[in-house]
């Protein structure tokens, strides 16, 4: 919420990045599909645990990821296809760097001395992760709010990628932080999923 609040302070970079970059001549869906470049390379070097590597393609992806919608602004090609898109990459972007994980040799997450796999908060990472943005669309769909859409909750997609970009970068010193940080997401997430739904619920239209 907190960076949420920044970026629209933030306006004007916006539309100093859509100037320069839309005289490249890609348009705003192109720019959305490249993100999809520099995430499947940091997917590589998390796999090869080359974790200062990894995190600065993750950085390139999420500065694609603001690329595309400033684009589409300054050159007055917003568009419901457009935005569509740039949610469903946002996902597999989340997706393929949770993915890339689970091929790193992360230490489990010991717990009062009770061993936790850490295939175990990977996975409630990811499943938050989807039920805070499945929340949104679902209120949505069945028509519990109407010309709006939720927000709130402790954690937004901004807020994840950059703790879980900050986790990446710690791991190049000791993979236990990446391992504390992904269980600190497992939990944020999922509070932020019930957030959400307790929102829907109260929702009148």
């Amino acid at each position: 919420m907190v960076l949420y609040k920044n970026r629209q302070k933030l306006a004007w970079l916006s539309v100093k990045i859509g100037i320069v970059f839309s005289k490249l001549g890609l348009s705003p869906n192109q720019w959305t599909l490249f993100t999809l470049v520099p995430t499947f390379i940091a997917l590589y070097f998390l796999i090869k645990e080359s974790f200062l590597v990894a995190g600065a393609f993750f950085i390139v992806a999420s500065f694609i990821d603001m690329i595309d919608g400033a684009v589409a602004r300054v050159t007055r090609r917003v568009s419901k296809l457009g935005a569509y898109l740039d949610t469903i990459i946002d996902r597999y972007v989340e997706g393929i760097i949770i993915f890339g994980l689970l091929f790193a040799s992360l230490p489990d997450l010991v717990v009062s001395g009770f061993t936790i796999p850490i295939q175990a908060p990977i996975f409630i990472y990811f499943f938050g992760s989807m039920m805070t943005t499945y929340s949104k669309a679902a209120a949505k769909e069945k028509e519990l709010v109407v010309g709006k859409e939720i927000k709130g909750g402790i954690l937004e997609r901004a807020e994840r990628l950059l703790i879980l970009f900050v986790g990446i970068l710690l791991a190049s010193y000791n993979p236990i932080y990446l391992t504390y940080i992904i269980a600190v997401l497992a939990v944020l997430t999922n509070v932020s999923a019930i957030q959400r739904i307790v929102i829907a619920c109260r929702q009148k239209n």
